[in-house]
């Protein structure tokens, strides 16, 4: 059996996952998104009823809904298998978020509000067995605050990957 810095050649050399001091700024953005996503959710929980929306007529409103699966509705009632899936989520955004070779601050920043969000959604999932779901868009189903961070952050993440290579490459470097 070879060793596995040969498979890979001379030189190679495995990153360490590292948190620096100057990296709790993520930390405290994924923390800002859980946050505002917990009290968001709170005050609608509070302010209407289930199946309530306000202001009524407008295109776009508030409503409190709940949602047993995952986005658009798909997957009810899997709550244990999305709480496990998301969990192995938030693990792969804490290896990369960590990781040196992904060291671009949008990108980071993209991961960070990620995790929010999905820790966001995790606590709603492990407490109450569904997620309360509440800005509504004419044709589109209802979502929250942790939804929209999880869709940002995927677009920051595709952005930065697709247009700043080349600068996520020179930071790597010095």
């Amino acid at each position: 059996m070879e060793d596995a810095t040969a498979r890979r050649g001379p030189g190679f050399v495995r990153p360490k996952l590292t948190a620096r001091p100057r990296d709790a700024w993520f930390l405290a953005v994924a923390v800002l998104v859980v946050g505002l996503d917990q009290l968001t959710k709170w005050f609608v929980s509070g302010s209407l009823s289930r199946g309530d929306d306000w202001p009524g007529g407008w295109p776009i409103h508030f409503v409190h809904v709940t949602n047993s699966g995952a986005a658009f509705g798909i997957l009810q009632n899997s709550g244990p298998l999305l709480a496990v899936t998301s969990v192995f989520g938030m693990a792969a955004i804490l290896v990369f978020l960590f990781n040196p070779g992904f060291a671009h601050p949008v990108l980071r920043l993209g991961l960070a509000i990620m995790l929010g969000g999905a820790v966001g959604n995790l606590i709603d999932r492990v407490t109450n067995g569904e997620v309360v779901d509440f800005v509504k868009f004419p044709h589109w189903p209802a979502f929250n605050l942790a939804d929209s961070a999880i869709t940002i952050g995927v677009i920051l993440l595709v952005w930065t990957i697709t247009f700043e290579t080349g600068e996520a490459t020179s930071a790597n470097s010095s």
